[in-house]
């Protein structure tokens, strides 16, 4: 039975509407924390919309959760796997509404277009809401994925902590699930035979290409590394400048040095978070700590920005620590050609923005990814924006490609 513009449009409405006030904030963006009570409504509202496609539910080791169209096991077993597709539903801290949930929702949509079409795919189609991916609570990018695939060993996530200083395995336990079972899942891994992510673009290429949706082909090299900076407390009022030992001021050196390390080695470099203790307005920090993040089109380009830093950094006996580091990634460059012949010629291009589909791609799964314009060309923002239309040509696209990779063109 052939669905109509209007009735896609409506359910996307729908979906978007449902999605939207969990974890909406008064300044208007979001806070979607892993494993808190926002993911926890996160989690039930996309399992309710996997109910009501009528697709099997399964949890990994890890927590990302997967809806399966077909027995991915019995494919499995014939040499089928499965194709996924799907993206992540937290947020960074005032994020936007489009960055991962758009993934999602379009994911959604596509199966359901197909399903209500009759379409008979050869093989099984899997939907997935991978946790943890913006890293905004335990400082690690794409944790989900990571410990999914063995990237980050579950000893060290647990050990992770936040803000607050809730280490990850006492937020697993607050959450009722068993730190224990945290771990690499290879048999979750073995069922994806294509993993496809569609997400909102993170930068203005197809603005300027006035192309609503683009194929990726590859994410820069990019990393995040903590520094500590030492010092000691003492009054504000009454230490005289000569006799401060203050951690503030070998912190901002190293962000100094970050922007001109960046700018000399054409990359880009950020330090968005920062620690002070004792965090006094009228007390000398007795320690910062902050995190860098820095990426490039060129690998050794983004380690000696990396060492620049250090080399600042030791100046003040701070320590440059590495927290994690994803190579450049190719996606599957058959898949990709696949996608772009699917449909139609549409631009292929890289991205600067670490995702799920790279960290699967890194691990040996063939991957690629769709994206959606984004106007502002802003992200990790409020401001992050795409327009329904372009929306609605990217779930068009994603439908086109799962019917193509699962049997016959929608």
């Amino acid at each position: 039975m052939p669905v109509t513009d209007a009735a896609q449009q409506a359910d996307f409405r729908r979906l978007w509407g449902d999605l939207d006030p969990i974890g909406r904030t008064s300044a208007g963006g979001y806070r979607r924390f892993a494993w808190t009570a926002e993911d926890a409504l996160l989690r039930e509202w996309f399992a309710g919309e996997v109910a009501r496609l009528g697709l099997d539910l399964t949890t990994d080791r890890v927590g990302n959760q997967w809806a399966w169209w077909g027995d991915p096991d019995e494919a499995l077993r014939a040499g089928t796997p499965g194709v996924v597709t799907g993206s992540h539903l937290d947020s960074v801290p005032e994020g936007g509404a489009f960055d991962g949930p758009l993934g999602v929702v379009s994911a959604l949509l596509a199966v359901a277009r197909l399903r209500a079409e009759g379409h008979q795919p050869s093989r099984p189609i899997g939907v997935v809401n991978f946790v943890d991916e913006e890293g905004a609570r335990f400082g690690i990018a794409c944790a989900g994925s990571r410990i999914l695939t063995g990237a980050l060993a579950p000893e060290r996530a647990l050990a992770l902590s936040d803000a607050g200083g809730t280490t990850m395995a006492q937020a697993l336990r607050a959450a009722g699930r068993d730190p224990h079972e945290l771990g690499p899942d290879p048999a979750t891994i073995a069922r994806i035979g294509t993993f496809v992510e569609l997400h909102v673009e993170q930068g203005r290429h197809l603005v300027d290409l006035d192309a609503p949706v683009g194929v990726g082909s590859h994410i820069w090299p990019h990393g995040r590394w903590r520094i500590d900076v030492p010092g000691t407390a003492n009054h504000a009022g009454t230490t005289a400048l000569d006799d401060r030992d203050d951690a503030m001021l070998g912190f901002a050196a190293g962000v100094i040095a970050a922007r001109r390390a960046a700018q000399d080695h054409g990359c880009v470099a950020t330090v968005g978070k920062v620690r002070a203790t004792p965090n006094g307005v009228n007390a000398i920090p007795s320690a910062v700590t902050g995190w860098l993040d820095a990426r490039g089109a060129d690998e050794a380009a983004v380690q000696r920005v990396v060492a620049d830093v250090t080399e600042v950094m030791a100046d003040f006996d701070a320590l440059v620590t590495e927290e994690s580091w994803t190579p450049v990634t190719s996606f599957d460059h058959a898949l990709v050609t696949r996608l772009a012949t699917a449909l139609d010629g549409i631009p292929v291009l890289g991205t600067g923005a670490g995702h799920d589909s790279g960290i699967l791609a890194n691990a040996g799964v063939p991957a690629a990814m769709l994206f959606v314009r984004n106007p502002t060309g802003v992200s990790h923002s409020p401001a992050e924006f795409a327009e329904e239309a372009d929306c609605l040509s990217g779930v068009a696209a994603l439908t086109r490609v799962l019917a193509d990779l699962t049997g016959r063109s929608a």
